[in-house]
């Protein structure tokens, strides 16, 4: 098995620190990076992707919360649009259905 070269090491370092906003990692692997060749165009462009990465779970949740909070697309449960009324009276079966209803 061929081990990973100083290089493709610094560079999983980089995105592993990026994506766990690991302040002190960054500080320490950048110089790292540069000491074991990478430019720093190099360094930037792993950071660059590293943060798109890291962006796709945080516009996931994003999106999930502007959608939760449109009133008139419910949560998804398939139960939206019920009158107060109907919940107050519903029985534990009828709550299965969904939390909207």
């Amino acid at each position: 098995m061929k081990k990973l070269s100083p290089r493709e090491l610094e560079l999983v370092s980089l995105g592993a620190a990026l994506g766990s906003n690991c302040v002190p990692c960054i500080e320490y692997h950048v110089p790292a990076a540069r000491r074991a060749g990478l430019t720093d165009e190099e360094i930037a462009e792993a950071i660059r992707q590293a943060d798109k990465v890291r962006q796709v779970p945080a516009n996931k949740v994003l999106a999930t919360a502007e959608a939760l909070l449109r009133p008139s697309e419910g949560c998804g449960c398939g139960s939206a649009g019920a009158s107060s009324d109907s919940r107050a009276s519903s029985t534990s079966t009828d709550n299965a259905a969904g939390c909207c209803g």
